[in-house]
C-alpha cells in the first residue's frame, strides 16, 4: 500500500513540475503580442514567478502542519489547475488594462517594464502561488503516508517534480505552442494539474468525487462566458490568415480599399507596425516605406551581369521584390534569404509571391549569424533587417564581432545595408550601431533617415566609402532621385560617421535593451512637442 501511495504521489510532483515549467515558459509568449519578449520582460516573468514560487513554498510549509495535507494539496492543485485554464482567456484583457489600445509604437514601449510587471503580476502570481504549495505539501503527505526522513522524502519530491519540469521545458517550446496554439498548450497544463490532484486526492482517504467534478462544471461554465479579444483590422483592410509560430503570432492582412491592392504582414498585436509589404509589381514601394533604400547600393554600383545578395531578417521576401524590380537591364539577382521563423517564410509563399529557387535560397529557422558563418559569400549587398517584436533587435546581431563577420563576407566594394528602427542620426541607438559598424569596417558609415517613417538606414562599404548626400556621386537616377533621394540632402536627414576608435557594442557588452528604449522615450519626447 505504501509503496502506491508513494508512486501517486511521485507522479503528482512529476505532473505538478511539468506544468509549472510550461506555465512558466509560455507566460513570454502569452504577453509578448502587447509587451514583447525582450530581456526586460522575460526578467519581469521569471521574477515574478519565482517570488510566488516562494510564497507558495511558505504557504505550503504552513498548511502542511494541518491534519489533512493531502486535502490542502488537492485545494492546491485544483485551484492552480483552474487559474491556469483561463490564462489565455484573461491575458488581453489584462494586458490592454496597462497597455491600452490606441498607442503608437513608442508610445507603447514606454510601459514595457512597468506594464509586463504588473500584467506578469495579475496574471501568474496566483496560479505560480499556487503550484510553489505543492512541493511540501507532497512531501508532508508523503512522509504520513510512509515515514521516512525529511531530507530522503523531500529529495524524492524534488526528483520527482525537477524531471516532470524537465519534460515540461523540451515538450513546450517544440512541440505544444508551436503545433497546438497557447490556448491548448495552457489546457494541457491545466489538464495536467487536474491528473496530479486526482492522484493526491485518495491519499488519507479523501474523496475526491466533489472537488473534481466541481472543478470541471466551474471551468466549463466560467469558460462559456470568456470571450478573446482578437485584433482588429482599420477600416478597408481584411485580414487574410493568421497563425500562431514558434516565435510569435503572426497575421497577413489586405488593404483593398485603393486602386492598387496592398499587404501586410504584422506580428503580435502589429501596434502602427509591420514585418513585410507587398505590391502586385516589383520595385520601390514608395514613401515612408524604407525597403526602398535596400536597392540604392545596386543603382549606385551599376553592376553588369548579377547582383549577388544576402538579406538577413528576410521576412516574407520584401527586400528581394524591391531590389530586384529595380536592377538595370539585363542584371539578373542571386539572393539569399534568412528568416529565422518558418512560419514566416510559409506565409510569404502563399501570399506575398516569394519565390525558391536556384537564384532566390530561402533559408528558414536558422538564425542568422549560423549562417553567415556557413555562407561566407562573396556577396555585393548584405541587408541587414533582423527584428524581434517589431523594434528588438537580436543583442547577437548588433556587435562588432558580428559586423566583422559580414565584412568578410562582402566581395570588395561590396555593401552593408542595416535598418535600423529610429526618430532620426542622433538617435543614441543609431549612433552606438553605426560606431559599431564603423570599427569592424574600419571605414566611413553613413546615416540616412527615410523620410515619413520611423527608420534610418546605415550604409558601409568594404575597402570603400559610401557616397555623401552633399556630393556628386549622390544621384541614383529615375525612380530613386525623384521618389527616394530628394528629401534626403537636407543636412537633418542624413549623418556621416567617422573616425569612432571603440565599438560600443560587443559581444561581451551589449547594453541594446537599454538603448532601444532610449530610442523609444526619444521619439515619444520629439512627437510629443509637434501636438
Amino acid at each position: 500500500m505504501n509503496r502506491f501511495v508513494r508512486a501517486r504521489l511521485g507522479l503528482a510532483a512529476a505532473l505538478a513540475g511539468a506544468s509549472t515549467m510550461i506555465v512558466e515558459l509560455a507566460a513570454v509568449r502569452l504577453i509578448a503580442p502587447y509587451f514583447g519578449a525582450s530581456m526586460v520582460v522575460w526578467s519581469n516573468v521569471i521574477g515574478v514567478v519565482l517570488f510566488a514560487l516562494a510564497l507558495g513554498y511558505l504557504l505550503g510549509a504552513r498548511l502542511a502542519r494541518g491534519e489533512r495535507p493531502a486535502r490542502s494539496l488537492t485545494g492546491a492543485l485544483a485551484f492552480a489547475a483552474l487559474a491556469c485554464a483561463w490564462l489565455p482567456f484573461l491575458s488581453t484583457s489584462a494586458c490592454r488594462a496597462f497597455l491600452p489600445e490606441g498607442l503608437a509604437l513608442h508610445e507603447a514601449f514606454r510601459l514595457v517594464s512597468w506594464g509586463s510587471l504588473a500584467a506578469t503580476a495579475v496574471l501568474f502570481l496566483p496560479t505560480a502561488l499556487a503550484l510553489g504549495t505543492a512541493s511540501p505539501l507532497l512531501a508532508e503527505a508523503w512522509q504520513r503516508a510512509s515515514p521516512g526522513s525529511a531530507g530522503a522524502i523531500g529529495g524524492r519530491v524534488l526528483g520527482a517534480s525537477t524531471l516532470g519540469g524537465l519534460v515540461g521545458v523540451f515538450v513546450t517550446p517544440h512541440f505544444l505552442v508551436p503545433e497546438l496554439g497557447l490556448r491548448t498548450t495552457y489546457w494541457i497544463a491545466a489538464t495536467l494539474l487536474v491528473l496530479a490532484a486526482v492522484c493526491a486526492s485518495f491519499e488519507m482517504g479523501f474523496e475526491p468525487r466533489f472537488g473534481v467534478r466541481s472543478l470541471a462544471w466551474v471551468g466549463a461554465v466560467a469558460s462559456a462566458f470568456v470571450t478573446v479579444a482578437e485584433p482588429t483590422t482599420s477600416v478597408g483592410w481584411v485580414e487574410l490568415e493568421r497563425r500562431e509560430s514558434p516565435y510569435q503570432r503572426v497575421r497577413v492582412v489586405e488593404d483593398r480599399s485603393g486602386a492598387e491592392r496592398m499587404r501586410l504582414l504584422q506580428v503580435n498585436e502589429g501596434l502602427d507596425s509591420f514585418q513585410s509589404v507587398w505590391l502586385a509589381r516589383k520595385g520601390l514601394i514608395g514613401e515612408g516605406y524604407y525597403y526602398d533604400a535596400f536597392a540604392l547600393p545596386a543603382a549606385w554600383s551599376k553592376p553588369t551581369g548579377t547582383w549577388r545578395l544576402c538579406v538577413l531578417g528576410l521576412g516574407a521576401g520584401t527586400a528581394f521584390r524591391v531590389i530586384e524590380g529595380t536592377l538595370p537591364t539585363g542584371v539578373q539577382l542571386d539572393a539569399l534569404g534568412v528568416e529565422i521563423d518558418p512560419v514566416v517564410t510559409e506565409l510569404g509563399r502563399r501570399w506575398f509571391e516569394l519565390v525558391e529557387d536556384a537564384q532566390h535560397r530561402v533559408v528558414s529557422g536558422v538564425d542568422a549569424r549560423t549562417v553567415v558563418r556557413t555562407n561566407p559569400g562573396p556577396f555585393d549587398q548584405v541587408v541587414l533587417d533582423a527584428y524581434a517584436n517589431q523594434v528588438e533587435i537580436p543583442a547577437h546581431l548588433s556587435t562588432v564581432e558580428f559586423f566583422e563577420l559580414l565584412h568578410d563576407t562582402l566581395a570588395p566594394g561590396g555593401w552593408l545595408s542595416v535598418n535600423v528602427g529610429a526618430f532620426g542620426c542622433d538617435d543614441p541607438l543609431v549612433i552606438a550601431l553605426a560606431e559599431t559598424i564603423e570599427v569592424a569596417f574600419e571605414g566611413s558609415v553613413l546615416a540616412v533617415r527615410i523620410p515619413a517613417s520611423r527608420n534610418v538606414v546605415l550604409f558601409a562599404r568594404r575597402d570603400a566609402r559610401p557616397p555623401r548626400p552633399d556630393a556628386p556621386g549622390w544621384r541614383a537616377g529615375e525612380p530613386f532621385d525623384s521618389d527616394l533621394l530628394a528629401k534626403t540632402t537636407h543636412p537633418a536627414n542624413w549623418r556621416w560617421f567617422e573616425g569612432a576608435k571603440r565599438a560600443p557594442l560587443d559581444d561581451d557588452s551589449n547594453p541594446i535593451d537599454r538603448l532601444q528604449l532610449e530610442s523609444l522615450e526619444l521619439g515619444r519626447a520629439r512627437l510629443s512637442t509637434l501636438r
